[in-house]
């Protein structure tokens, strides 16, 4: 993390709904370019943050979080009230797994250090050549 950054990290949705704390450092960060993140953000690729299980707490507007499982995929959860996309979560118990980089209020401490289902990357934009490394499908865990 930053010498900037403390915790707990805070953030929330654009209408300012749900709003959540992070306990911990993210684990790790990376963009995703998968056709499921494009369509579900309207942009060529999601930034997202891995979280340490159990860090996240929701602490207004639970009852705003509604999520959809995508086939293959983990459950997305995202605001009712403006949908903004806001966090993964574990198909084995629903625990938030990962946060969307643009839902926190500050700066989150974690940079996207890898691009991953660049195989599937929208054709109107370009990667970047940013030095990260690129994996074609999920990035090595």
């Amino acid at each position: 993390m930053s010498a900037e950054t403390t915790l707990p990290l805070t953030g929330g949705c654009g209408c300012g709904r749900v709003r959540f704390e992070v306990s911990a450092p993210p684990l790790s960060a990376a963009y995703c370019h998968c056709t499921r993140c494009q369509r579900r953000t309207g942009t060529a690729a999601s930034p997202n943050a891995r979280v340490e299980p159990g860090s996240v707490r929701v602490v207004a507007g639970e009852q705003e979080l509604r999520s959809w499982v995508p086939e293959g995929g983990l459950p997305k959860a995202f605001c009712a009230g403006c949908g903004s996309a806001l966090f993964a979560l574990s198909a084995d118990d629903g625990s938030i797994v990962s946060v969307r980089l643009g839902a926190f209020d500050g700066d989150p401490g974690v940079r996207p250090s890898a691009h991953q289902f660049v195989a599937y990357a929208a054709s109107w934009e370009q990667i970047p050549e940013d030095g990260l490394p690129r994996h074609p499908e999920a990035r090595p865990s």
